[in-house]
């Protein structure tokens, strides 16, 4: 008998190496409705971030909220950042999200959990930046990557945006996402249709001074497989039932409120394509 994983193992393979083939940047904005809904902020710790982690984020701006990418960082790399934000202006205005950039031309630098520890003067300054940002904007939804994202500057984002909600006592939905270190304890999954997944993908691409040394936006796809695969069980329950999912995320979604957050559902949810993200989240 043939082998027919063999002959679907040559087809990734083969499509992978096609990919590195295909233009980055340079497409048309995708078509969305008027961003006349809620607002929402994703605190995204590098370009590039905004669209590997912001699966809900597009399913949102699709449902006609106001989503804002806030570039939290533009890299450690000084002779890059001009580059970069260059990049992400074009990645933002293709996914149709708005933009926001800590520090314009520069971001804001050192952005991580040492920093937080051992100067809290300074760690205060870029607190005050993010309370700026959110006072200017109001959202209803915040998103950030998850305090164990093991990557020092998503890791710090997270801590800057939790001190600065908490100084302001500021009452939001919170979406913590992750992409460098799984989450323990995630309790959403969102289905993505394959026409997200290349939305994400080609977004990626217009940050073309990164994708060129490491093509990792075609690996999405199969980053968003195992999501549903892994997130059967630690959302939907261990031994439960995995839904019909091609391409999923996996986020840890809460309220904060009176000083603290608290998940506003009970044990976890596995949203459908068809199902309202917007209605889940502001509920």
């Amino acid at each position: 008998m043939e082998n027919p994983y063999v002959t679907l193992a040559q087809k990734y393979a083969k499509l992978f190496a096609e990919g590195r083939t295909f233009p980055c940047g340079g497409f048309e904005k995708l078509p969305m409705p008027p961003a006349d809904g809620p607002t929402v902020l994703w605190f995204a710790p590098h370009p590039d971030d905004e669209c590997i982690s912001g699966g809900w984020a597009l399913r949102l701006r699709k449902e006609g909220c106001n989503v804002i990418d806030v570039a939290v960082t533009l890299g450690s790399n000084k002779a890059r950042q001009l580059g970069r934000e260059a990049e992400l202006k074009t990645a933002c205005e293709y996914m149709n999200f708005g933009l926001e950039v800590s520090v314009p031309g520069v971001g804001l630098e050192h952005v991580t959990k040492k920093e937080r520890e051992a100067n809290p003067e300074e760690w205060q300054k870029k607190v005050d930046v993010i309370k700026g940002i959110i006072e200017k904007y109001q959202p209803a939804i915040i998103g950030v990557p998850h305090a164990g994202d093991w990557n020092g500057t998503h890791i710090g984002t997270h801590y800057v945006v939790e001190d600065a909600v908490r100084q302001l006592n500021y009452k939001c939905t919170f979406v913590e996402t992750e992409f460098w270190g799984a989450m323990d304890k995630p309790n959403l999954m969102c289905e993505l249709q394959p026409e997200d997944v290349a939305a994400l993908m080609t977004g990626i691409s217009f940050h073309i001074g990164e994708v060129s040394r490491n093509p990792y936006h075609l690996s999405l796809p199969g980053w968003m497989i195992d999501n549903v695969r892994r997130g059967g069980e630690i959302v939907g329950g261990q031994g439960g039932a995995v839904p019909d999912f091609t391409f999923a995320a996996i986020y840890y979604a809460t309220k904060f409120e009176n000083g603290e957050f608290k998940p506003f559902y009970e044990k976890g949810k596995m949203l459908s394509s068809e199902e309202s993200l917007k209605d889940l989240l502001l509920k």
